[in-house]
């Protein structure tokens, strides 16, 4: 079930023994599109520090109460590997954590991958305000290293960079459409206002030619005039099959998300 990933910001990450801290950010990697790491604020329990998370130790996610359960002690948690601010987020640091905790970097090729995400099955919902949590706090998060194997980035950074097609800017990144089911993103929402009076439209992982982090902006292998005559889409409306299959056909994009 697709899910405007903004609204997941700020959920509560509840350890078997208590509250750990909340949701600050998420980290994908634009090969695959997945999520790959949860990045969590302590707040006040381990003061001034984040950690990663696993997608695979999420057991159950709560829309109605705002929480994510994960198959974690606290103490585990303090003791894992630490990850100082603006400290890169590099293949090294990665195979640690996958090493200290015993993950399995490969969890989600598993077939039956989603099982338990899947709990959070509920319709889409656009955020309170779609736009609202474009840059805050940009500066203060987990940084991303250039070099990491797998190009992975910061959703809400990546929310509001400007985005442009074969001929010309379109918009900008609003928001993204997240499966709850595989943790992939799905789809991004752009905001035209400065190009076509403020329409939104969705676009697929599979038009992105690039993410430039240096210029903040997302490059795609689509002309403008294409985007101009997608199907509308209005994001208070359900994502439903039949219009996956307008928009999939119309850009000649690969099967619809179900």
């Amino acid at each position: 079930m697709l899910q405007a990933i903004s609204a997941l910001k700020g959920f509560a990450i509840e350890a078997s023994d208590g509250r750990m801290g909340a949701v600050a950010d998420f980290l994908f990697d634009d090969a695959s599109w997945r999520v790959r790491w949860l990045v969590v604020d302590c707040g006040s329990w381990l003061k001034g520090r984040k950690v990663l998370i696993s997608p695979s130790a999420v057991s159950y996610a709560d829309l109605e109460d705002e929480e994510f359960e994960v198959e974690l002690t606290k103490a585990q948690v303090e003791a894992s590997p630490e990850l100082l601010e603006h400290q890169p987020v590099s293949r090294q640091m990665q195979s640690r954590l996958y090493d200290y905790y015993g993950w399995d970097p490969l969890w989600d090729e598993a077939p039956n991958l989603g099982a338990a995400p899947g709990e959070m099955a509920s319709s889409l919902r656009a955020p309170p305000a779609l736009a609202a949590q474009t840059m805050e706090g940009s500066q203060d998060e987990v940084a991303v290293s250039e070099e990491a194997g797998d190009h992975l980035h910061r959703v809400f950074e990546v929310i509001g960079y400007h985005i442009h097609s074969i001929d010309g800017e379109i918009g900008h990144v609003e928001n993204f459409l997240f499966d709850n089911e595989d943790w992939r993103l799905h789809y991004f929402t752009v905001d035209t206002s400065h190009w076509w009076f403020g329409k939104r439209v969705l676009i697929s992982q599979h038009a992105v030619k690039a993410i430039d982090r240096s210029d903040r902006q997302v490059q795609l292998e689509v002309s403008r005039e294409l985007v101009q005559s997608s199907p509308p889409w209005d994001p208070l409306a359900a994502f439903d099959q039949a219009y996956a299959t307008r928009l999939h056909s119309h850009y000649g994009w690969p099967g619809p998300a179900a």
